[in-house]
This record gives structure tokens, sequence and C-alpha cells, in this order.
């Protein structure tokens, strides 16, 4: 077997302590899994026992245990599991499988042409003909990519929209009942501005999609066969159902007597961590990096907003 060079150790750590967890995880899973879900996990184990295996060899490493934060990790995903039954260790499996795949594509494509390249084209292989089939096999896919996008959507902009608002309100009015009025009536509007954008949108993708497949049809060519998510509808009342719920985040503190707008800061910025966290998870991102990129944005609104409310207090003479 080729080994990889000396400059590869951290990756190298890097890729065994992630086996090492996806193999610890499976088979804490299959102790608290229904029937039918231990028969999935029996026939992963020895897929991420082959895979610890191999980059440890590969590497040159030998690691038996889990660092801190993979320690934190697994406690949180097992009582997902536990709390969500056989729903939540869908979505762990499929949520780690995504992961997996992303990851070891993007190294593949670092490395491609070397030795570790190709070590990661066998892994790859290997998830893509035996791993992706045992996760989605006999079972609906629950890990749906539109749901998710228009989950993240709605609460991602509910709390950066609702919060920058507040923060304005603040700056110009400086009075908690003002903005508490005026960040529900803003809360309000965005939902039903986003729903009904959401909703036209699904609508017309739906009808060129429609279009495409009377004219495949017409022309006797087979209709193409994956799934296509849900309803416009559906679409549209989950994207504005998820907004509320993020706009309500910023205007909580306010409701319950906040002054200034550090609480209301502090809340929504604890919130979209947690929610960029999990949502990055659930569709393969990189954590870290989404929850600073949400974290900027929110910074950046946040900071803007107030401005332009100060200087709007200061130009017009606002007080109340």
């Amino acid at each position: 077997m080729p080994r990889a060079p000396g400059g590869d150790a951290a990756l190298g750590r890097q890729l065994v302590l992630d086996e090492l967890f996806d193999l610890t995880l499976y088979r804490a899973l299959h102790r608290v899994a229904p029937a039918d879900l231990r028969a999935v996990l029996e026939q992963l184990i020895p897929i991420e026992t082959r895979h610890y295996g191999f980059w440890q060899e590969f590497f040159g490493l030998t690691i038996g245990r889990l660092d801190f934060p993979r320690r934190v990790k697994l406690a949180l995903l097992l009582g997902l599991a536990r709390l969500l039954g056989a729903a939540g260790i869908h979505l762990v499996l499929e949520a780690i499988e995504v992961y997996g795949v992303r990851k070891y594509l993007a190294v593949w494509r670092q490395y491609e042409g070397g030795p570790l390249g190709e070590a990661v084209r066998g892994i790859l292989e290997d998830e893509f003909r035996h791993e992706d089939a045992v996760v989605m096999a006999d079972a609906e896919r629950r890990l749906n990519p539109q749901r998710v996008r228009d989950i993240f959507l709605g609460l991602n902009d509910g709390l950066v929209e609702i919060l920058g608002a507040v923060s304005g309100f603040f700056g110009a009015f400086a009075d908690a009942t003002t903005v508490l009025v005026a960040g529900m009536m803003v809360g309000v509007a965005g939902a039903l501005s986003m729903g009904a954008g959401a909703y036209l949108a699904g609508s017309s993708e739906a009808e060129v999609r429609d279009t495409e497949v009377r004219k495949r049809r017409f022309l006797g060519e087979p209709d193409a066969t994956e799934g296509h998510g849900d309803t416009p509808l559906a679409s549209g009342v989950r994207v504005g159902v998820s907004y509320v719920i993020g706009a309500v985040v910023p205007v909580l503190p306010v409701l319950f007597g906040a002054r200034t707008l550090l609480p209301s800061l502090v809340v929504a910025g604890g919130v979209i961590v947690v929610v960029s966290a999990i949502l990055a998870f659930l569709s393969g991102m990189n954590v870290r990096r989404r929850i600073l990129m949400n974290l900027a944005i929110l910074a950046a609104a946040v900071a803007i907003s107030y401005v332009l409310g100060l200087i709007a207090q200061s130009v017009w003479g606002i007080s109340v």
C-alpha cells in the first residue's frame, strides 16, 4: 500500500478520527435503534471498520480514542437520536453520509494524482457504491434538501432582518415600546413577503418543469425520474413560518422588558449559532465557516442599521 507524505500528518489525524467517530457513533446507535435500523447499522459498521483501519495503516497512525470536540458531538447526536427515535437516526446517518462524501471529494480534488488522491478515490467508491446504498435502501429519504433550504432561508432572514430592524429602531427612537411595535409589524410583513416569494418561485419552477415533462412525452422521451420536493404552497408556508420563528427571537427580550439592544443581540447571536450549526451539519456544509459567515452578516446588519437609526434621529430630530 502507498504511504502518505509526512506533510499530511494533520490531515491523516483528521481522517482517522473522523472514521473512528463514525464507527463509534454507529456502534452506539446500534444499541438504541429499532430492528430495521439495526440491520442497516450492521452493514455500515464493517465498512467504517475497514475505512478506519485503512487510514491508520496509510498514515502510520494508531488512534483509539476520540478527542474532546468529537466526544461532545457524539453525545449531542446520540441525544438527538434518542429524542427523535428512528427519524432522528435516519437524519444522523444521512448527514454523516453527506458530510463524508463532501469531505472526501474535497480531499481527492486537492491531492488528485498522488498516493493520497488514489487512496481517497478508493474510499469514495466505497462510499458511493456501498455506504450510500445502505443508508438509502428501503427507506424514504428523510433529509430533503429543499426543506433544509426553506427552513434555513426563513430562520436566517427572520433573525437577520428583524434584529437589523430592531437595531435601527433603537438607534432612531431609543424607546422600547416603539421598537416592539415596529419590530412586530416588520416581522409580520416580512413573513408574508418571504412566504409569498417562495410560493411564487416554486410555482414558476413547477410550470417550467411541467412544460418540460409534456415536451418529453410528446417526443416520446422518458420522463425524468427524480423527485421534485414539496409543493410550492408547502415551501411557501415553511419559509413563512420559519421566518416568524426567526423574527420572534430578537423581539422577545424587548417584550420581556429589555430597554437596550444588547439582550436582543446576545439572544439572536446565540440562536443563529445553534441554527447554523444544526442546518450546516444536516446539509453537509462546513459548520465553522457557516457560523462565522452568518455572525459576520448579523454583525454588519446590526451595525449599519443602528448607525442609520442614529443618523435619522440626528437629521430629522426623531423623538418619542
